[in-house]
This record gives C-alpha cells, structure tokens and sequence, in this order.
C-alpha cells in the first residue's frame, strides 16, 4: 500500500513540475513577445497616431491625401460634400475612380486571390480524385510558399519573363516577337498566383478528400445526375474551404512586398513598398502613420479569418472519402484531356522561374558560362568593405536560423500546448498570440527599428538590442506561428486513452509521456523546426528594414542588392545559391528529425 501511494505522490510532483515547467514557458513566451512584438508595433501605432504631419496626425494626413485613397478622401476632410461628389459621378455617367494607392493594393490583393484559386482549385480536384505516381510527393509540395524565399521567386520570374529572359531568348529562337512582360499588373499576379495556389491547393484539397461519398451516392440513387449531385453536396462541404483559402491569400497578397518591389517597382507599388521607401527615406512619421493604416486593415481580415474558421469547424462531413480514379486512361474523358492541359500550365508556372534562374546563372551572351559565380568569388576575395559579399551573407543566413530555430521552436510548441487545454478567455489568448500572422515584416521591422534598436528609455535608462539581436527577434515572431500551427493538431488528436493504457500496465506517466505521446508529436515538431529555419532563410520584409546600412545582410537581401543593381546575372547565381542552401537545410532537418519517428 505505501508503494502505490509513494508512486502515487512521485506522479504528482512529475506533474506539477510539468505544469510548473509548462507555464514558466508560458511566461516567458509571452514576455518575448510583449518585448519583441507588442511594445515594438505599439510604438509604430503610437507613432501614427499621435505624430504630426504638416500639422495634422499622420493617420489623419494619409486618409485624407487622394494619394493614399483617392475619391475616399473627401469621406475624411469633408463628408459633407460626399453626397454631392457622389450625384457628380452618377451625372457623368459613372467614369473610372481612383482609390489611390490603397485602393490599387486591395485591387491588385483581389485580381491576385481570383488568380490564386484559379490555379489552385484544379489541383485540389486533381489530388482528391485521381491516384497516380509521385501523387504524395506532389502533395508535399503544396509547402512550397512557406519553404522558397519571396525574393528568390522574384528573381526567377525575371529570369523567366524578363526582357534578356528564358521566354523572350525562346521565341527569338523559334523567329516570334519580343513580349515585354516586366512592370507590369500580369506580372505580379502571375508571381502572386505561384506562391499562394499551392495554399489554395492544400486547404480545399484536404477539404475534398474529407467528403463523405456517401452523401453523393444518396443523392445519385434519388435521381440527381452528377453535376447536380456535385453542386448540391459537395459545394456545400468545400465552400468554406475555398473561403478559408481565399481570405488568407488575400491577407498575403495585400502585404506582399519582394515580388512587387523586384517586378513592379514605384510605378506598381503597393502600400508595403511605399511604406518601405518611406522608411529608406527616414520619413518616420509617414512610414508609422501608413503603417498604422495597412496594420488596421490586416487585423481586420486576420479578425474575419479567425472568425468564419471557429465558425465552420466541424462542418465538413466525415465518412467514406471519394474514390480516386487511375489518371493515366483513355484521353476521350475529357476531364483528363483539361488534367493535361493544367499539368502544363503547372509545369510553365511553377518550374519555369526557378529553371530559368539556375539556366540564367550559367548562361551569358555567348552561351554556357561560369563567369557569375566567378563574380560572386571575385567580390567576396576582392570586394570592398561597403560591398555585398556572398559567403557573409551565408554564414548570417545560417547563424540568425539556428537562433531563430532555438527561440522559435519552443515559443510554438508552448502556444501549440496552450491552444489544446480549453480555458475561460482561451480563444482571446489565441488570438493575441497568434497576432504576428496579421503584422506585416516592414511594420516590425519598423517598430524594432525605432523602439529598440535606435533605444528607449526605461526608468531613466536607455535600453538598446543591436541589428542582430532584432533580426533574429524579427524572424522568430515570424516563425513561430507556423510551428504552433503544425504541432497543434497533433496535440489535440492525441487519445488520452493510450496513456491511460500504458499507466495500467504499469508505466509511470512520464515514461508513458514519452514513450506514447511524444513519439506522435515529434514528426510535427520537426517538421515545423524546418518550416522555422527554412522562413528565417527567406525572410527579407523585416531584414532589408533592420540590415539597412549595416552589414547584418542575409542571402534574401543580398539577392535583392545584385537586383537592385540591374545585374541579373549575379542575382540569378546568388539566388541559385540561396536555392541550394535553403533545401539542403530544410532536408537535413527533416532527415534528421526521421530518426525519431516511431
């Protein structure tokens, strides 16, 4: 008897550290982002609010400049004249308006999301309803937005399109005209549509393969022919999918910033790109007023995102899933005859850009050369020391990953923690902590910038974090949310049961913790510790803010100094390196991670 009472009291002290261990994280967690996150956008937000421009706030000066808003800024300086500017439009015959620069970002935001589902949707049907070769690899690629840095996507659609590029080099071949496609709307949608269709893909695609087919033989043997059956029940179950899909490419898109900046330049700039040239310019006040505004409205979707996904859980029926037919058949089924044909257009989209930068890197006027990886060599044996080298610009990458994996991880895998246990007020805390998704990197950046790096007093001591310090603040914040979001589910599926099980048969619960629970949990863990390392090699939004006039470059930044220069070839061959360094870590830490799969 005093046996099973010494196990008895041994149990509860595990626990107890365990919960003990379990909110110190906690604590901690949130001191990080109170003093990484928080502090540093309020400082932005206090900025744009209370700063003055020429005299007015700075909110108040951009919503009331026709620049920012066009038309809509009558609604801010003079809403009693919007009645009669309205009864002027509707007597001239309704001609175009000017939403100005905001309203061109939610324009392009929109164009980009139709063009997103547009591309993605097939490959949801594709993956859910046909079986063939290589189908759960190309299923592991829908990961591909979270994995490829921005820029380098950018690169390679300059590559590709540009006007020295693979598609024009083509058609001069085969005798057709140059197609001058650079700085141009097409453009940055097409790059849009690249990196966010994969989501597109992967949300509804999952959503496809959980209807229950049994539904739509119940509506078949009732006489309904398969396209009503389809629209009937199964539009139903994917619609809040596509949805889902569709807020959060157009929250990505509204504040996406290397692709537009790298293809469409000022004359296509969105409000990300303005804010940042604010920032280059040291005209702080408009960068926090402008910031305070795009943050508003990002928030804002981040709110409805959150809202309609708590909102459609549990939706989506569960049962006997669709049956995949064989892909490769006879090609009178016309749905493969359209299979085929998107499989091209995937294949142009998708492995065009980042074929045409490795082909750009070795290929010069004369044909196949080497000479801009010699370039690449010859800066960082020779180059000055203002100059951007390669091999610091990969060790940076490298070092501020592997800080950013040691801060990153654990702060994901407590809010995943967190996100499982139900609490009074736990869906506010979930919010709050997953914050970060609806903050764009330049706003942080910026608030890291002027709250942290440049100093702030604190009870009369100025309290300052150098470049690095904020770089790494910058990527773990971005970071950690994905690794929540991979290991939460886990988590929450795991069945009680088993430990239960296991501590009958006499296991103690540490050892049926770590012999059942964390075996299930480990491939989610790793799988996010890549994902974490593989963002902070990509991250440029916040690092171009903060390595700006220092030399804390990244390989992100440094492709896009080469860009900048109007030299192509070297940024092709930096961003085939970044390229290479970028999969090889993300396939070392998933190798690595392997190990511990059961």
């Amino acid at each position: 008897m005093s046996g099973f009472r010494g196990t008895d009291f041994r149990t509860r002290l595990q626990e107890a550290l365990l919960n003990r261990a379990l909110a110190l994280t906690a604590i901690l967690t949130g001191v990080v982002l109170v003093v990484m996150f928080y502090y540093p956008v309020g400082t932005v937000i206090a900025r744009g609010l209370g700063g003055t421009v020429e005299g007015a706030g700075a909110v108040g000066a951009i919503l009331g400049s026709e620049f920012y808003v066009g038309v809509a800024a009558d609604l801010f300086r003079d809403p009693a004249a919007v009645p009669a500017g309205i009864r002027g439009w509707i007597q001239a015959g309704f001609p175009r308006v000017d939403f100005g620069l905001i309203g061109f970002t939610v324009y392009q935001a929109l164009y980009s999301t139709l063009a997103s589902l547009a591309l993605g949707l097939p490959g949801a049907y594709l993956l859910a309803r046909y079986s063939f070769p290589g189908r759960e690899t190309l299923k592991s690629l829908t990961m591909l937005p979270f994995v490829l840095p921005s820029i380098m996507v950018a690169v390679g659609f300059v590559a590709m399109f540009g006007d020295s590029g693979v598609l024009n080099d083509l058609l001069g071949a085969l005798g057709f005209g140059h197609v001058s496609a650079m700085y141009t709307l097409e453009i940055i949608v097409l790059a849009h549509a690249f990196y966010n269709a994969p989501l597109i893909t992967r949300i509804v695609g999952a959503a496809w393969e959980g209807i229950d087919r049994s539904m739509l033989d119940t509506a078949r043997g009732l006489g309904a022919s398969p396209t009503r059956a389809f629209v009937d029940v199964a539009v139903p179950q994917l619609l809040p999918a596509v949805l889902t899909g569709a807020l959060l490419t157009f929250l990505f898109t509204f504040m996406s910033f290397p692709i537009v900046l790298a293809l469409g330049g000022l004359q296509l700039a969105t409000v990300e790109v303005w804010l940042y040239s604010h920032v280059q310019q040291l005209d702080l006040a408009q960068a926090a007023g402008l910031a305070v505004v795009e943050t508003g409205i990002t928030l804002a979707l981040t709110y409805a995102y959150l809202r309609y996904e708590s909102g459609q859980q549990g939706l989506t029926g569960i049962g006997r899933g669709p049956n995949r037919r064989p892909l490769f058949g006879s090609l009178r089924d016309p749905r493969r005859i359209g299979l085929l044909a998107y499989g091209i257009i995937v294949v142009v989209v998708f492995l065009g850009p980042l074929s045409s930068m490795i082909i750009e890197s070795v290929t010069g006027p004369s044909g196949l050369t080497l000479e801009y990886y010699a370039f690449l060599l010859e800066r960082q044996l020779t180059g000055a020391a203002f100059q951007v080298k390669p091999l610091p610009a990969i060790t940076q990458s490298l070092g501020f990953g592997a800080a950013t994996l040691l801060v990153a991880l654990p702060m994901g895998v407590t809010v995943a923690v967190l996100e499982s246990k139900q609490f009074p007020g736990s869906r506010v805390i979930d919010a709050l902590l997953m914050a970060p998704l609806a903050v764009s990197g330049i706003v942080l950046g910026l608030g890291l910038l002027q709250g942290l790096v440049f100093g702030t007093d604190v009870l009369g001591h100025s309290i300052r974090i150098t470049g690095p310090v904020a770089i790494v603040a910058a990527h773990a914040v971005a970071a950690y949310p994905f690794v929540t979001r991979t290991v939460s589910p886990l988590i929450k599926r795991v069945d009680d049961r088993l430990i239960e099980s296991a501590r009958v048969l006499g296991a103690t619960r540490e050892r049926a913790r770590r012999d059942i629970e964390l075996p299930l949990i480990v491939p989610g863990i790793v799988a996010g510790a890549a994902l974490a390392f593989a963002i902070s090699i990509g991250e440029f939004d916040s690092t171009v803010v903060l390595a700006e006039g220092s030399g804390r470059y990244t390989m992100p930044v440094a492709v896009e100094r080469y860009l900048g220069n109007r030299t192509l070839g070297p940024a092709t061959a930096m961003g085939t390196v970044l390229l290479t360094v970028t999969a090889t870590s993300f396939v070392v830490i998933d190798r690595v991670g392997g190990w511990w799969e059961p």
